[in-house]
């Protein structure tokens, strides 16, 4: 099986649905002559032509708001913002237009429209640069919400979401682009509203999702060397959340960590253990913990950055919590 990068899948993504569907075009800022800001598009522009890809101006409620016209009136965007930051300038359109037509329309208006960017820090771009979004907006009805953690599943939850009648938002790991993995050279689609089961062991589940699922996968290797296997739920669809898969994992298991890139407050692993605690709670030996981003502004300086970040470490440190092993 072949050997891409992670951008390089979403690349095939676009490119085979733009084949595919006359009506895919994709637009926002450097996505033509520029390639991207990080080279997704590459290609594209020379290949479908300057009115299926769009290089807007960096105007991102602009930009989106046209998305929402067209795929009312029939066509599929991909909108892509040059980082989920930035996008904020775009909520207006996000929340009150894509989400809420199909509903206030009485379901005469789909909008079969896909949000695409880096979500989450990078190294040392910031506080305003560096913010993981999935909980802002898998908080609003109307919206899909993927995060694919690697290069085959971006490429398959892409082409799904392109493929949607609905809203759909990918958030992209801005650490991710040029990570590799075996992504098949034949035609694949992975629904939305299912979870993978990354790793399969009996002492512990970590639910977790993009990004974070690398370190899952790296705390799981270092685990087993103790002789603590972990199940590894990596979530890929946000909302709609398979809790089916959370609930099989953690009823085997008995323990679970919610891993996630975000803040504590409010965040995607509350709602995991609001799940877990409704539906599990007379399977747990212990109570679940959560691992995530300190409650503070992403800090510019190196040390002070790598403190403030969710990582390898901290994950094993409450694995072993849960199993009373600290």
């Amino acid at each position: 099986m072949p050997i891409i990068t992670y951008r390089e899948a979403l690349n095939q993504a676009l490119r085979e649905e733009m084949s595919r569907d006359d009506r895919v075009y994709i637009m926002g800022e450097e996505v033509g002559v520029y390639n991207g800001a990080y080279k997704v598009s590459k290609g594209l522009l020379e290949e479908f032509g300057e009115n299926r890809v769009v290089d807007s101006p960096i105007a991102e409620l602009g930009f989106a708001g046209i998305g929402v016209g067209s795929a009312m009136v029939g066509l599929r965007p991909v909108i892509e913002f040059m980082t989920w930051n930035f996008a904020l300038l775009a909520i207006d359109q996000v929340v009150n237009s894509a989400a809420k037509m199909l509903y206030m329309s009485g379901g005469q208006f789909n909008v079969p429209i896909v949000f695409r960017g880096p979500n989450g820090a990078a190294l040392q771009l910031g506080a305003q640069h560096s913010q993981a979004f999935e909980s802002w907006l898998a908080h609003i009805p109307g919206i899909k919400v993927v995060s694919p953690g690697t290069p085959y599943d971006a490429k398959g939850l892409l082409k799904a979401a392109i493929r949607d009648d609905n809203p759909v938002v990918v958030l992209e790991g801005e650490m991710l682009y040029n990570t590799k993995g075996e992504v098949p050279d034949h035609e694949y689609v992975i629904p939305l509203g299912k979870a993978d089961l990354k790793r399969e062991g009996g002492d512990c589940t970590i639910v977790t999702s993009g990004k974070m699922v690398l370190v899952a996968m790296q705390v799981a290797d270092q685990l087993a060397k103790e002789d603590i296997h972990i199940d590894v739920v990596d979530l890929l669809t946000i909302r709609p959340m398979d809790v089916e898969a959370i609930y099989a994992s953690v009823r085997k298991t008995q323990r679970a960590v919610v891993l996630e890139e975000g803040w504590e407050i409010c965040g995607i692993g509350a709602q995991v253990v609001d799940f877990i605690q409704r539906e599990c709670f007379d399977h747990l030996d212990a109570p679940v913990l959560r691992v995530h981003q300190a409650d503070v502004p992403m800090p510019y300086a190196k040390g002070l950055e790598k403190i403030a970040k969710p990582d390898a470490a901290k994950t094993i440190a409450a694995v072993k919590q849960v199993m009373y092993r600290s």
